[in-house]
């Protein structure tokens, strides 16, 4: 079995010590969709939900959070990011948030990548909930990584896809 590197010899919890490695660039994709309602989708597209443009508001909420990642998660790197972009693509039923996050540095940008999909869709959530309270959240993931140590990953398409 892999040592878990967030625990010392102890079994104690630890931030993983970065201090040696050297700095590469590093980015992370991650994505996540919220199924609701033709009203509510209705709305979002054409801009008038009960609280403002809603992806606008979740697109800045989504940056914001990559930004804050450190604060948390706990044992997570506060990280120095050089981009963090999140998009919005309409499905049938759904928006699909895809996050990307991007820096220089010793440690990785996964997190940060599925931080700012995940509160990027609970922003889409809050923003709407006035019009479809019953809106889902599904398939936060990470969808692909380059840079570091472990070097080039990808996810395998999802099952049923």
């Amino acid at each position: 079995m892999t040592k878990l590197t967030h625990l010392d010899e102890t079994g104690a919890a630890r931030m993983v010590d970065v201090g040696g490695k050297p700095a590469t660039q590093r980015r992370a994709v991650a994505s996540g969709r919220i199924t609701m309602s033709p009203e509510a989708l209705a709305a979002i597209r054409a801009g008038n939900a009960p609280k403002g443009d809603v992806l606008a508001t979740a697109r800045i909420a989504g940056i914001m959070a990559a930004k804050r990642t450190g604060e948390l998660i706990p044992l997570c790197h506060p990280l120095g990011l050089e981009a963090v972009t999140v998009d919005f693509a309409f499905e049938d039923t759904a928006i699909r948030v895809t996050a990307a996050a991007s820096l220089t540095g010793k440690t990785g940008v996964e997190m940060e990548a599925m931080t700012a999909a995940s509160i990027a869709l609970l922003t889409i959530y809050d923003m709407a909930k006035a019009i479809d309270k019953g809106m889902v959240i599904s398939e936060v993931r990470l969808i692909a990584k380059t840079g570091g140590k472990s070097g080039d990953w990808t996810a395998p398409e999802p099952l049923g896809a």
